[in-house]
């Protein structure tokens, strides 16, 4: 395999603990050339300051290959106020903006606020997010923190990730090679063993270069057990964000590490879709809202910037920290369409970030273009596992007359949703295969977007296996239940209300299923319940159905305890079988299958 010159393994660079600490701390400073024109003929004292360049992305997502459809572009705002979609991402780009961004730059680390893995495309996933790992070593990631979907395999197998070997079922890929593991730290300082009550991985860890140190601290959101299959985070608990930030702040204060960057996968919502807008107009982070607003408030002065992530968002604000300071609270949106240059002045006298009422670290995100030179030693990591891949990937699953949008869609219903509600019901429907007289879907297990255009790979309007397992990653069991009308009834309402009231997360619905959505109201109002009905008829509270949806649903997930009440459980197909199963039998090349209309959810705004 071509190999390039690699940044040295972390553990030159990174360390953790007092003991190492101690080590460092007798390092002496480094001399810096004297500037053009000085007299060469007088000692040369260090600057008392010093740039700490800080390149960070988040929720990748295993997206090796560039993303298809609205996934794989971002939104630029132009000077006359509209706005631009550009194509983005690649981790082929994504190295190549990297490498390009340190030249000049000999303060340099490299860090993500988690998802890295997890969710991933065919080209990762097929191989339990191996090649990921080995990209993030070659693009010189230096750390990251754990996201949820992290957990989506457990902890053994993030413990894996971290550590190498091969996977304990499919053993390893490629004869004579045995997966070495990441070369950078996974920071879960927020998520404990039950038995033991230690972090389950490092807790935080420390840059350092010419005796410049930053104390970096990894956190996932609280909720992530909410977010992910019970059997991933058996036996963990998941703490406050903010206070474990604090407790280990503290700890790297008493060491002596005054920098500290906190990395969160918790996130917001810009008020803008535009990657290159204003946060701050008109004032500090007054152009965002959601659960990293109230961190970001509360956590620690002693914390000097914060990397986020999960929301899948783009932002780069300024939030006062509770000193009154100026804080960097910055998102690269997801997919490594973006990442984020923040410029971190460290103080080689306090050895702290300078941050003052009118001087503050300063953070811009920039597009992973596509029209720049691909890194070679990316190039041929994808062609390495893309030929191991191919046999599978490859396989025609379906046709589409167009584009069939998930994420991409905008809007609370989905055409790709409402296909793979359809393909759930029809897999189920049989009595002798569950009886299921209805399906719902959750959006965020809707990964990306059905494209018409070829991939590079097929024709136009193919769908392969690859792109199919894009879309439904997770493998998760269609199950189909009892469940009273009350249930569904309420499980609607839940979409709208309780922890989805401030970001709504609404239930993809099969054919037959339609109802009336008003966003004018508060909370679970906005269901209009009167109008709920089932091919035709309304709901009755008292009656007993039929539902399909995917196990992580049926476990009460993403905020829906409702759909944890269903009774006379039956197991069904996989959702990616039923989904491919679905387009199979739905389309040929003369006749494919068209997008959805989205009409079974009247929205009033």
């Amino acid at each position: 395999m071509p190999t390039t010159p690699q940044r040295p393994r972390l553990r030159g660079r990174l360390a953790a603990g007092a003991a190492v600490l101690a080590t460092v701390a007798g390092v002496a400073l480094t001399a810096t050339a004297p500037p053009a024109g000085a007299d060469s003929g007088r000692p040369h004292r260090p600057s008392r300051t010093v740039d700490v360049q800080l390149l960070s992305f988040n929720d990748f997502h295993g997206n090796l290959e560039p993303p298809q459809g609205s996934s794989g572009t971002v939104q630029q705002r132009q000077a006359d106020g509209s706005e631009k979609t550009v194509p983005a991402g690649g981790v082929e780009y994504l190295a190549q903006s990297l490498r390009t961004a340190r030249k000049g730059h000999p303060y340099s680390v490299t860090a993500a606020a988690g998802d890295v893995i997890g969710a991933s495309p065919l080209l990762s996933g097929l191989f339990h997010d191996e090649p990921t790992i080995e990209a993030m070593n070659r693009l010189g990631l230096d750390v990251t923190s754990v996201g949820n979907h992290e957990f989506d395999e457990g902890r053994a197998e993030l413990t894996r990730m971290q550590r190498g070997g091969c996977h304990p079922k499919d053993g390893c890929y490629e004869r004579g090679r045995t997966f070495k593991g990441a070369a950078f730290p996974y920071l879960a300082a927020n998520v404990t063993d039950d038995k033991t009550g230690k972090p389950i991985l490092k807790p935080y860890t420390v840059w350092q270069r010419n005796g410049v140190r930053i104390g970096f601290i990894g956190v996932t959101l609280k909720g992530t057990p909410d977010i992910v299959n019970a059997d991933g985070v058996k036996g963990l608990t998941f703490h406050d964000e903010v206070a474990t930030i604090d407790k280990y702040a503290k700890v790297l204060d008493r060491q002596g590490v005054k920098a500290i960057v906190a990395l969160i996968h918790e996130g917001g919502m810009p008020a803008s879709t535009s990657y290159n807008d204003d946060c701050d107009s008109p004032g500090p982070g007054a152009g965002i809202s959601g659960p990293i607003v109230n961190i970001a408030k509360r956590v620690s002065p002693k914390v000097d910037a914060l990397v986020t992530g999960h929301t899948h968002q783009s932002y780069t604000c300024t939030v006062p920290d509770p000193a009154g300071h100026p804080r960097t609270v910055t998102s690269a949106a997801s997919y490594g369409r973006l990442y984020t240059d923040t410029t971190l002045t460290y103080d080689r006298r306090t050895h702290d970030i300078v941050r003052t009422a009118v001087h503050g670290p300063h953070a811009v995100n920039h597009v992973v273009d596509r029209t720049q030179p691909k890194a070679p030693d990316l190039t041929s990591l994808i062609a390495r596992w893309d030929k191991l891949a191919a046999p599978i990937a490859n396989k025609p699953v379906g046709y589409v007359s167009a584009d069939i949008n998930g994420r991409g869609a905008g809007t609370p219903e989905e055409p790709l949703g409402d296909l793979i509600a359809d393909a759930q019901q029809e897999a189920t429907a049989a009595p002798d295969k569950g009886g299921a007289q209805l399906a719902l879907m959750n959006p965020g297990g809707i990964r990306s977007d059905l494209a018409y255009k070829a991939s590079g790979k097929e024709g136009d309007g193919v769908v392969t296996y690859a792109e199919a397992f894009t879309v439904q990653p997770f493998t998760n069991m269609v199950h189909v239940v009892d469940l009273t009308g009350a249930h569904l009834l309420a499980a609607l309402q839940q979409q709208v209300s309780g922890p989805n009231e401030a970001s709504p997360k609404i239930l993809q619905v099969s054919k037959g299923l339609s109802y009336t959505l008003d966003m004018t109201k508060a909370g679970a109002a906005r269901v209009v319940t009167d109008t709920v009905r089932l091919n035709g008829a309304p709901v009755d509270p008292a009656k007993t159905y039929r539902v399909a949806m995917n196990e992580f649903l049926a476990g009460g997930g993403d905020g829906f305890p409702a759909l944890k009440q269903g009774t006379n459980k039956h197991v069904g197909p996989s959702d990616l079988d039923a989904l491919t199963t679905y387009l199979t039998a739905h389309s040929t090349p003369s006749t494919p299958l068209s997008p959805p209309k989205a009409d079974r959810i009247t929205v009033v705004k």
